[in-house]
């Protein structure tokens, strides 16, 4: 079974214009998909598709209609002229905990035959219902394993940044542990950082019971964090912007690799 838990520490700090930060521990799961069924089975606390006290449903992700999956992530893969070759996907997300989840980012990973990681897409989602995804070729890791992507912004987000944002990603695949940093800019300069660390251990039932123990009602407490730090900003005064529509299509696919960061984002941290 490659599927799994990773335990860890999201870290949330904000720079300008009114300077904010929070920290709070989660789990996730890592799950390949073609392993769903067999998790189902194995565990009476799992379900796939159905309601149980930790669920994945096929609804929260993708097109968000139930559908499979896998045709869904492969269709848009062939526009990127990338081919798994029927090698695995994965996605580290947060699971339903007794029927609600919210996912600010979900991250999937496509494998070659070989095991060797051909893709990644960023699955961002807001407050507000919608929903983007950012699809790119896997690119090549730096000394510390990590992969980087940069991309314009898309979705609205939050209420307190601009649309004018581009994001750098930069994920460490996951093994014995996982990470994620997530950096936006702005014309003015870096403006936020958010990251995710964390460990891996067994996707079994007591596993899950203990990641509930350590961290309960784990999906309440992003969304809880998430609005805390909305009124603390508006508090602050911090600029307040409404909601704008999600894009047309919902995905965005980039053909590079690799990339490094534009000279435009490198502005000062205020």
């Amino acid at each position: 079974m490659q599927s799994a838990i990773y335990s860890g520490t999201v870290t949330h700090r904000r720079f300008f214009p009114k300077a904010n930060r929070f920290a709070y521990g989660i789990y996730q799961l890592w799950i390949d998909i073609d392993e769903l069924p067999t998790l189902e089975r194995s565990m009476r606390s799992f379900g796939w598709n159905r309601w149980a006290p930790f669920a994945f449903h096929d609804r929260d992700h993708g097109p968000r209609d139930g559908s499979p999956l896998r045709p869904w992530f492969e269709g848009y893969l062939r526009e990127a002229g990338i081919d798994l070759e029927g090698g695995a996907i994965r996605i580290l997300a947060l699971p339903r905990v007794f029927g609600y989840v919210f996912n600010p980012i979900s991250v999937w990973c496509g494998y070659g035959p070989e095991g060797d990681l051909r893709a990644v897409l960023y699955e961002v989602a807001n407050t507000f219902g919608g929903a983007h995804s950012y699809l790119f070729a896997s690119g090549t890791p730096d000394e510390q394993g990590a992969i980087t992507h940069v991309f314009d912004k898309e979705l609205f987000v939050s209420p307190f940044i601009p649309m004018d944002a581009t994001y750098e990603f930069k994920m460490r695949p996951p093994g014995e542990r996982a990470g994620l940093t997530v950096r936006e800019f702005i014309p003015q300069g870096h403006v936020l950082t958010a990251t995710f660390t964390a460990r891996r251990t067994a996707l079994t039932q007591r596993g899950l019971w203990q990641a509930f123990a350590a961290h309960p009602a784990v999906t309440l407490k992003v969304i809880g964090a998430i609005h805390v730090e909305a009124v603390r900003l508006l508090v602050k005064r911090a600029p307040f912007r409404r909601h704008l529509a999600p894009p047309a299509r919902d995905v965005t696919v980039r053909r590079a690799t690799t990339v490094d960061t534009p000279a435009h984002i490198g502005g000062g941290t205020r």
